[in-house]
């Protein structure tokens, strides 16, 4: 059986992170989303796999690239032009018969892939709290009636995990597809007729975390780190204090005095200390440098990026190729305690979080005694002077004084 895995979308949601990256590529616990469900999948015996992919699609296959390293076989099928769910899976049609379908956004447990792999025509499904951006899902007993895309009025908390187990009779049902309301051919329509014709089994998922907004990483992050063990490839010198699991990647160097409160990842090649202080779920990603009076906290640091001086960074996420000047501070929480509302792409949204910090995209930099008020999204190549104050949504190539 083959693994088709959707990972052609650029995700504007996850903007500033997804100007420079496709969303698939973005990391948690230190790897990408992708290689997540690559992993996952794998543990529940699969090992062909067909990438979808299409914006910056170079990315992927540079880091996939075949699949040797993860002792798999990988075909990539550029979607062109993303069109929706159902364009992608046609695009697969020469190289299937019965297969699996994952959105490459969300991350599934292997045991759930494994079961899903048993039984033809399945689809995965989760109950959560707030349906109102998921297609609802109407059920007779274990049978699937139909399936209500995006309601503005949800009926149900029943919604499409997003996982599917498919056969060719799938690509019938997708030649008749018409685009939908949102000017897309989504998968959901080309099911909805299939199951007119024959029935359409439904599994609850026990594993899935989706990933719709950037601050949805550190929830993600979280779940993950939670599952690590300690692996330690690196040099940890004397009076360095470790409590819980952590990882430290090769040829990074913890120096002394530094204080980390597991779960905690460090990847290959960075430099921690002296005397810095790694709290609880953070990631730091491949040469990075971390330094003296710093404080990180429930934070994801993406590859090349420092936070050498008198800094603190706490339920943030920044992106690569960043510097943060000496004295730079990031608030995370508001005055009155209350939820924290963002800004991005024009449009104000409800975290849901009483903690955020600032979402930070790539070649960022900041001067001296900078500040970054809560739930900033700060886009790629901004400057920011020295003793600068940011708040809200900044765009791309601005410069604060």
């Amino acid at each position: 059986m083959k693994c088709v895995i959707l990972a052609a979308g650029e995700g504007n949601r996850m903007h500033p992170l997804t100007y420079t990256r496709p969303k698939v590529m973005l990391p948690i616990a230190g790897k990408p989303i992708l290689e997540w469900n690559l992993l996952n999948a794998r543990s529940a015996g699969l090992k062909e796999f067909i990438f979808i992919v299409s914006y910056k699609s170079e990315m992927v296959r540079e880091y996939f690239g075949n699949g040797n390293p993860w002792n798999v076989k990988i075909r990539y099928v550029n979607q062109g032009k993303p069109m929706g769910t159902a364009h992608a899976i046609g695009t697969v049609e020469p190289f299937v018969s019965d297969f699996l379908v994952l959105c490459g956004d969300t991350i599934f447990g292997s045991n759930d892939i494994k079961q899903m792999a048993k039984k033809g025509n399945k689809i995965g499904l989760i109950k959560i709290d707030d349906p109102i951006e998921y297609g609802v899902v109407e059920l007779k007993e274990k049978q699937v009636i139909k399936i209500f895309e995006k309601m503005d009025r949800p009926s149900s908390n029943v919604v499409n995990a997003g996982i599917y187990h498919l056969n060719k009779k799938i690509f019938d049902s997708i030649r008749k597809t018409e685009k939908s309301p949102r000017g897309e051919f989504e998968i959901t329509d080309s099911i909805n007729m299939l199951i007119e014709k024959e029935p359409m089994e439904a599994m609850f998922l026990k594993e899935w975390r989706d990933v719709v907004y950037p601050w949805h990483l550190l929830d993600a992050n979280e779940e993950l780190l939670k599952k690590m063990k300690t692996k330690i490839f690196g040099t940890i010198e004397k009076n360095v204090s470790i409590k819980a699991n952590i990882t430290v990647g090769k040829d990074t160097i913890i120096r002394s005095g530094t204080y980390i409160e597991g779960p905690v990842v460090i990847g290959n090649n960075s430099k921690i200390g002296p005397n810095c202080y790694i709290r609880p779920y953070t990631t730091i990603g491949n040469f990075c440098h971390v330094g003296n009076a710093c404080e990180i906290k429930n934070s994801i640091i993406m590859d090349h990026s420092n936070v050498p001086h008198l800094n603190y960074v706490g339920d943030s996420i920044i992106g690569q190729n960043c510097n943060l000047g000496a004295g730079t501070t990031i608030a995370n929480l508001r005055l009155d305690k209350k939820n924290i509302t963002v800004t991005l792409n024009g449009k104000k949204i409800e975290t849901k979080r009483k903690k955020l910090g600032s979402i930070i995209g790539d070649n960022v930099q900041t001067g001296i005694n900078a500040t970054i008020n809560i739930g900033s999204i700060i886009g790629n190549n901004v400057f920011i002077g020295p003793a600068g104050f940011t708040r809200g949504e900044v765009v791309p190539q601005t410069k604060i004084f």
